[in-house]
């Protein structure tokens, strides 16, 4: 990766110290992401290192306010299994660091931030579209000659094309395939986009490589939905317009940790460059789409930072996220939530693990209670995880489930991992959540993709609650409990008012 010099940036350095003398892992590191997004935009975040058991992180945040309040409120921090210590690191040094002092300094965990000020195309990047960059997948014997000797040949293409180039190359050691990312105005992306396809079709020449070499781009999977589009037109149109071959890689690929699908074009140069301009343009669209719906809604995802957890891909651009701010949400929703998640009865065993180390991990890492109720009976197909938490552990807990059992094969290798979670409502609340003639249900089945019902002639529990049922992928799941605890909480506020009023003065009648 190569850093661009920042300019009116602030930076600070994080240090992980692991709280059990364990090696710093890796995969933890993503945690920050959420964690640092909190206070600003991060413009770069730079693993420096990683000894046995402290890392340090490089953050820079937009400006001085952003960075001041992250020290005040991480200095000391209690994260996962680590503690934090936050400091300065002054302006004079991050001007004085020469702009390639890493080549390979850029980390590997996503990739955020709009151009620094004083990168190329930061002036002709005005409209909202700009804000995607193009993810490109490119094979890792490649990457030596999209660098170039000493960075001249990316140098060149970041000049002619207006943009900023991230080659992660750390990502993924020992991967056959880099991520590329490229922050430019849509035809700037598209110009850089060819480049490198024609410096791949020229060095595979050189090197005797035979292979076909199709253009690989990375799209979160928030946005491919509607790019495939109806029974596949969109995505038939543009292999027809373009004349092209595309393949989309399947969700059961999908991890917590990795939210992008791969979609394969094969083509000419010229075709799959048409290709590239076509599906950006269905991705941006998609994208802005999003962050319209997501200004509209953001008093509706209480206790909640999708932003921070990936519900919606971190934004590139410098839009603050509309999810809410922590504090905003401690305020409002910080209570406890109980879902019971359906799981294979034969999974059982791979969610408890050897002794019960896999649930007790689970828990920890999640911050959420995770028990597993008695089967109901000795034929019973299924089993009911209970868990019991904040928005986030539920968030946290049940991906790592979904994760479990299609690693452990408990689902097809072409099928979906699809489970019912069930949550109980008060039985007042009921009607709230199906909405006049079914429009409520319907339309938060739209919206999410998940299958939500309530069971009609249902009789209420001994808390006169009612039972809700959820069935879907991981994203539509987690999205349709939160829109679903949304109504509730809308219930609870105007419950509470109605009190308030009631236990106030004698409301004057209306003539």
């Amino acid at each position: 990766h190569f850093l661009m010099q920042t300019v009116n940036t602030f930076s600070i350095i994080l240090i992980l110290e692991a709280k059990h003398l364990d090696a710093v892992n890796p995969n933890d590191i993503f945690v920050l992401d959420s964690l640092l997004a909190q206070y600003g935009t991060v413009e770069n975040c730079e693993q420096v290192n990683t000894d046995t058991e402290t890392a340090v992180v490089n953050v820079t945040y937009g400006n001085k306010d952003q960075a001041r309040q992250a020290i005040e409120k991480l200095n000391g921090f209690q994260l996962e299994n680590y503690s934090l210590k936050v400091a300065y690191i002054p302006d004079e040094m991050a001007a004085q660091q020469p702009p390639q002092q890493h080549p390979q300094g850029r980390r590997g965990f996503g990739q955020r931030g709009p151009p620094r000020q004083g990168s190329p195309g930061a002036s002709t990047r005005q409209k909202p579209q700009s804000d995607v960059p193009l993810r490109m997948l490119v094979p890792t014997q490649f990457v030596g000659a999209i660098i170039g000797k000493e960075g001249a040949t990316i140098r060149n293409i970041t000049k002619q094309t207006q943009s900023k180039i991230d080659i992660h190359r750390k990502e993924n050691a020992g991967a056959a395939e880099k991520p590329i990312t490229i922050h430019s105005t849509p035809e700037g992306c598209s110009t850089a986009c060819k480049i490198i396809m024609e410096i791949m079709q020229k060095e595979a020449q050189d090197t005797k490589f035979t292979e076909e070499i199709p253009l690989k781009i990375l799209a979160h999977n928030n946005f491919v939905g509607r790019l495939i589009g109806k029974e596949g037109r969109n995505l038939k149109k543009i292999e027809q317009d373009t004349d092209t071959k595309i393949t989309i890689s399947p969700l059961q690929d999908l991890t917590l940790y990795n939210p992008e699908r791969t979609i394969t074009v094969k083509g000419s140069i010229e075709t799959c460059a048409k290709a590239e301009e076509e599906i950006m343009k269905k991705i941006r669209e998609s994208y802005e789409n999003d962050i319209a719906a997501m200004n509209l809604q953001a008093h509706l995802i209480p206790g909640l930072n999708l932003n921070a957890l990936g519900l919606f891909p971190p934004s590139s651009s410098g839009i603050p996220p509309p999810a809410v701010s922590v504090a905003s949400a401690a305020a409002q929703q910080p209570e406890s939530e109980t879902v019971h998640l359906f799981i294979p009865a034969l999974a059982v065993g791979a969610i408890i693990g050897k002794q019960g180390q896999h649930i007790k991990q689970l828990s920890r890492f999640a911050g959420a209670s995770i028990k597993i109720a008695p089967a109901e009976g000795p034929d019973a197909k299924l089993r009911m995880v209970i868990i019991t938490g904040p928005p986030e552990a539920q968030f946290k807990a049940q991906g790592r489930i979904y994760g479990k059992l299609k690693e452990e094969n408990f689902f097809g290798p072409k099928e979906e991992v699809k489970l019912e979670a069930h949550i109980k409502v008060p039985s007042y609340a009921a009607g709230r959540v199906i909405g006049k003639g079914g429009k409520t249900v319907n339309e938060l089945q739209n919206l999410t993709s998940a299958e939500v019902v309530v069971p009609r002639d249902q009789t209420p529990d001994e808390n006169d609650q009612v039972v809700v049922k959820i069935t879907g992928h991981f994203y539509a799941c987690q999205l349709a409990q939160r829109k679903i605890q949304e109504i509730l909480a809308q219930v609870r506020r105007q419950q509470q008012q109605q009190k308030t009023l009631q236990s106030g003065q004698p409301q004057p009648r209306r003539k």
